[in-house]
């Protein structure tokens, strides 16, 4: 076993190397930190990176051992079917199962736990059996339980969590009853990063004879799994969030239970035999599961990134990202603008892996998230598929950053030194808003403003900086113009849009947004559209003008996608 050191564990990882070559300016001035497009990729809860070997692994079947797997006689389908049984056995081993027989093969873990749903949940359930799942659940553990219970008349009850922002084991077995069939909980929340007491609910649950269902997508990659020690029913993963590829997930179950369960989806391989004259068979364990042709080359190269993390000491990648961890919410924690805290956590203590969610007091999630990323930094913002936990912590989103074993300290006071640099930055925005005395544009000069505005700024953090100073010239709608009738769907943050049109049939519209960011690119959308007939709106050449601007290929998918929601609600309103 590898001693783990954590510059070459790093030197593994290309796309975090390749980036190397742009230094970090770590200095205690904030104007010392330079914007020299590095890349600090703080959204592992997301997914992680790839190490060389399982690159490597994908251009290695292509170009040596590309054939179907288990179907053909040749010699290339059977080198191809022994690295990918390979694999399999590699994931028994790594959590510890049984049999190989137990390890499914799916796209991830969303549709493993679709697949017990959809399987096991609508051949157990019944009118008024009862399904618990905790409060923290990511929505791939909440809507397809939602679905089934709706089709066979069962309840969903709710686990409710502690001030430590664990399953409340107390709560949870005031819940249990006979009427309790199956049991969902994540091993840990990807928002608030405890973790669960696994064991003591499994054994809870099967008191009253209920199935368990356990979601490791945030567990593997972060201390080692058992399944025989936990005992529980089924255990689901992805490959993608543990250094391997994409398109790849396991679904751990005991066989006694697999063995009982109807097929999930129907198609090659997984049959034994058809026939339109006589009932057809199935396959037996794990290809009962497996219709059609797999994720071959992503299995094969899952099973290099489990031999690359099992060849390191697990106690010292732990101890390391534990060091990070208690780093990065110290520095979060002594976070002050005019030496008043600014960051809420979304629950109390150091989380327990290196997830750390919080929101800033006074900024939204997304502007944050945004300008963080005008520095090289990727983090998440939003709800992370986890509405209802949302609602229970009254936010409607927060900031989460998510390290692993490849990030460094350096990269953490870089992060800190760009927000303490973003949070300056907001405060000399206000003020030069307000000395701008009101000063606008003409709305027919209004777009030929902006684009000359743009082209004194090349970089984007710059442009970014530009987008929010215009954001505080955007005229704010009164609160009861912000409702359900003004709001525009597909944006990623709250927006709404008002229109007014004279007697000369010219077109004015008012918008605003909950997020700074969001007003800021209002601002730059309605000067394009302001004061013009329809005729004009329809003919006016929108992905020209953002192209000009340089935007759209700096904005996230959802975001620019948010922009054109936007750009269609008004050519909807103008006709």
């Amino acid at each position: 076993m590898k001693k783990f050191k954590p510059a070459l564990f790093r030197q593994q990882f290309p796309l975090v190397v390749n980036y190397e070559g742009n230094t970090l300016s770590i200095n205690n001035s904030l104007s010392q930190i330079e914007s020299s497009s590095p890349l600090v990729y703080f959204d592992n809860g997301a997914t992680t990176q790839k190490p060389n070997c399982v690159i490597d692994s994908y251009h290695s079947f292509y170009q040596t051992a590309n054939a179907n797997v288990h179907r053909s006689s040749h010699a290339l389908s059977a080198k191809a079917t022994t690295a990918f049984e390979h694999a399999r056995k590699r994931v028994k081993t790594f959590i510890n199962a049984k049999s190989y027989k137990e390890i499914i093969w799916t796209k991830g873990t969303t549709e493993s736990i679709n697949l017990i749903a959809m399987s096991f949940g609508r051949k157990i359930l019944k009118q008024g059996d009862e399904v618990i799942l905790a409060l923290s659940e990511h929505h791939a553990n909440i809507v397809p339980w939602q679905l089934i219970a709706e089709q066979t008349g069962a309840v969903i009850k709710i686990a409710e969590l502690d001030v430590m922002g664990r399953v409340d084991l107390p709560a949870f077995e005031r819940l249990l009853n006979s009427k309790t069939k199956v049991f969902c909980c994540a091993h840990l929340s990807n928002v608030i990063g405890k973790i669960n007491p696994i064991s003591e609910l499994i054994q809870m649950a099967k008191s009253v004879g209920a199935i368990t269902v356990i979601d490791g997508a945030q567990a593997v990659v972060h201390f080692p799994i058992d399944v025989q020690s936990i005992d529980c029913d089924f255990y689901v993963f992805s490959a993608h969030k543990m250094y391997g590829p994409t398109g790849v997930g396991v679904l751990y179950g005991k066989q006694a239970l697999l063995e009982t369960m109807p097929p999930y989806q129907g198609g090659g391989e997984m049959i034994k035999q058809v026939s339109f004259n006589s009932p057809t068979t199935f396959n037996s364990l794990p290809f009962k599961f497996e219709a059609g042709t797999p994720n071959i080359a992503g299995v094969i190269a899952f099973g290099k990134a489990i031999e690359f993390i099992s060849a390191y000491n697990a106690k010292q990648i732990r101890e390391y990202e534990k060091q990070l961890t208690i780093h990065c919410y110290q520095a979060l924690q002594n976070l002050s603008v005019s030496s008043k805290k600014i960051v809420t956590f979304t629950v109390q203590g150091l989380p327990d892996i290196p997830v750390i969610c919080f929101t800033l007091s006074g900024h939204h999630n997304h502007d944050i998230a945004t300008a963080l990323d005008s520095y090289g930094i990727a983090i998440r913002s939003g709800h992370h598929c986890a509405m209802p936990l949302m609602e229970y912590l009254n936010i409607s989103g927060c900031l989460r950053v998510s390290l692993a074993a490849y990030n460094t300290f350096e990269e953490i006071n870089y992060f800190i030194n760009c927000l303490k640099k973003i949070l300056a930055q907001e405060s000399d925005s206000s003020l030069a808003c307000a000395n701008n005395n009101g000063k606008n544009e003409k709305n027919e000069q209004a777009s030929s403003l902006v684009i000359t505005q743009f082209a004194a700024v090349k970089s984007w953090d710059a442009r970014h900086r530009q987008i929010m100073l215009l954001g505080k010239q955007l005229n704010r709608l009164d609160k009861s113009a912000r409702n359900e009738q003004t709001l525009i769907s597909g944006c990623e943050s709250l927006a709404w849009l008002v229109t007014q049109k004279n007697r000369h049939n010219i077109f004015h519209f008012q918008a605003d947004s909950d997020a700074k960011i969001i007003r800021g690119l209002l601002f730059i959308v309605l000067a394009a559209f302001n004061d013009k007939t329809a005729e004009q709106i329809q003919a006016f050449d929108i992905e020209s003008y953002f192209n000009t601007l340089g935007l759209i290929q700096h904005l996230s998918p959802s975001r620019g996608n948010g922009i054109l929601a936007i750009v269609d609600k008004i050519k909807g309103m103008a006709q």
